[in-house]
């Protein structure tokens, strides 16, 4: 679903310790060193509010609405057709509602009022907008999936916004409109910045119920003495179906990153991630949902 979440107004960082005093070209090296820190900090303080004004309302997430669980299929449901799946994208990539509405139908995990509600919302964002819908692996159990991307940009107070998104869905039709779906995976990204700085989210797909796991989002290249910030936070469920913005606290990243340790709810269903990250070439943006099972056999859809 469409998340959106703004900048903070300021950058937040914990106290520093303090170093030992040096002497002769050490301690040269070492004030230049702090200059470029200090430099580079309020480099992205003034980018912040600038780029709080786009990415506050920006739309990061995809389209399609879910329950956050697996979902029993209607009786009698079946696969959508490739001639139903062609329809579907056209009307993804349409301007009229009612062509969406005409193929859709309320079922498990599938709201086709909410639904029209955030794929509006998505295109007043991202006018340019453009959905692809893909075969995608088949489940564990057989049931052929389909893979969704959404790509879009926009730019705004001289600043250009790139959203890519993705999901893994099992739809189910009654032969003429879908009915229902189930979302397996979930990833989506907005950047900011004259080109793409090229980031890795290391979050799982699926974790067991309670199991410990890693939340990290690192920069691929070498930061070359760049100061970075990032903050990380899980959305609640409130949050998620309603897209609120929820406040995400910064401090300056000692590494390429943003490395945390994660628990699981103890009942199945789903957690939420947004992420951000702050460089002085721009901003990365990112949701991932990670599937909660009870079983390690659901650990792969």
């Amino acid at each position: 679903m469409p998340l959106s979440f703004p900048l903070p107004p300021a950058l937040r960082s914990g106290p520093r310790p303090l170093a030992p005093p040096r002497t002769g070209l050490a301690a040269q090296g070492s004030i230049a060193a702090v200059s470029r820190r200090r430099w580079a900090r309020a480099r992205l303080a003034r980018l912040l509010p600038r780029l709080r004004a786009g990415l506050g309302s920006a739309l990061v997430g995809v389209l399609l609405t879910w329950s956050g669980a697996a979902l029993l299929p209607p009786a009698r449901a079946a696969t959508p057709t490739p001639a139903q799946l062609q329809a579907l994208e056209a009307a993804l990539n349409g301007q009229d509602p009612a062509a969406l509405q005409a193929l859709l139908q309320p079922g498990p995990g599938l709201n086709p009022a909410l639904l029209e509600r955030r794929w509006s919302a998505l295109r007043q964002q991202f006018s340019n907008a453009r959905w692809q819908i893909s075969p995608g692996a088949p489940t564990q159990a057989g049931q052929p999936t389909v893979n969704l991307r959404v790509v879009g940009s926009r730019s705004e107070a001289g600043t250009t916004y790139r959203l890519s998104a993705e999901q893994q869905l099992e739809l189910h039709s009654d032969g003429q409109r879908i009915q229902a779906e189930n979302l397996l995976r979930e990833q989506t990204i907005l950047r900011s910045g004259d080109t793409d700085l090229p980031v890795s989210v290391l979050i799982p797909d699926a974790v067991l119920t309670g199991q410990r796991y890693d939340v990290d989002v690192i920069f691929d290249d070498p930061l070359d003495g760049a100061v970075v910030a990032g903050g990380v936070q899980a959305l609640t469920a409130q949050q998620v179906a309603a897209m609120e913005s929820p406040p995400l606290e910064f401090s300056v990243l000692g590494g390429g990153g943003l490395f945390k340790t994660a628990q699981a709810p103890f009942l199945p269903g789903s957690q939420t991630w947004a992420v951000l990250l702050v460089h002085p070439r721009g901003v990365v943006s990112a949701t991932k949902r990670v599937r909660v099972v009870s079983d390690r056999a659901g650990l792969l859809p």
